[in-house]
């Protein structure tokens, strides 16, 4: 063990015991959202659209959970080999997470748009087939909301379904034109919210682990240059 700090040596395991869990936690989201039969009801065709990010992160999580116990192999073995392959691993993470994080800022500014232009061609909403219109009440009832784009006048005069109701106590409801009380929101509303509630969370998860890494790559650097040094 001469030249070999334990110190180092120890924390650049426990470094890896965090960074395994971290890429498990980024896999298991990145693959729920794939996948998420919530995103497909509101997304709709366009779903596809966000797929290259999500691809990118559940590689992201895949090479963390494996860098991860390199890492710590390579720290309790003091394997240059491993160690080195660890640093390198973990450089490619870094340029994956940049490149996701660029997608999902491009993604996150056109959902929006995307969503509108999406659900433009459905309005009035009663005139679509029976199946369209019992996948979006059953929208409507899961996330609170009332037609797609403008509110209930998405659904043309007098074809309000129950879906929309509200109760009037609530400060998320709205008056119709014959006293009828509905919720406020657009789906495409309450959705984008959800959007932008997920993306706090994910910018939260990923500076953490950035912040993981940066101290991964000291760790592993230095622990490699005290047993070249040996």
């Amino acid at each position: 063990m001469a030249g070999v700090n334990k110190c180092i040596k120890y924390s650049m395991m426990f470094f890896n015991l965090l960074f395994w869990l971290c890429g498990s936690i980024i896999l298991g989201i990145s693959i729920w959202l794939r996948v998420s039969k919530e995103m497909m009801k509101i997304a709709g065709r366009n779903v596809s659209e966000f797929h290259p990010a999500l691809d990118i992160l559940i590689a992201v999580g895949t090479i963390i959970m494996v860098l991860g116990f390199l890492g710590c192999c390579g720290a309790m073995k003091e394997s240059k080999c491993l160690l080195i392959l660890f640093f390198i691993g973990l450089l490619l993470i870094l340029a994956l997470q940049i490149t996701a994080g660029i997608l999902g800022a491009v993604y996150k500014s056109q959902v929006e748009s995307l969503l509108n232009d999406t659900y433009k061609e459905l309005i009035p909403l009663n005139n679509q087939s029976d199946d369209t219109v019992n996948k979006i009440r059953l929208l409507q009832k899961e996330y609170n909301c009332c037609g797609l784009l403008n509110g209930y006048s998405d659904w043309g005069k007098d074809h309000i379904p129950p879906s929309c109701n509200c109760v009037p106590s609530q400060a998320e409801c709205a008056m119709t034109d014959s006293g009828k009380s509905v919720w406020a929101q657009s789906c495409v509303d309450a959705f984008i919210d959800l959007m932008k509630a997920n993306f706090v969370i994910v910018v939260g998860i990923a500076f953490g682990l950035a912040m993981l890494e940066i101290f991964g790559l000291v760790f592993s650097m230095t622990l490699y240059c005290q047993i070249e040094s040996k």
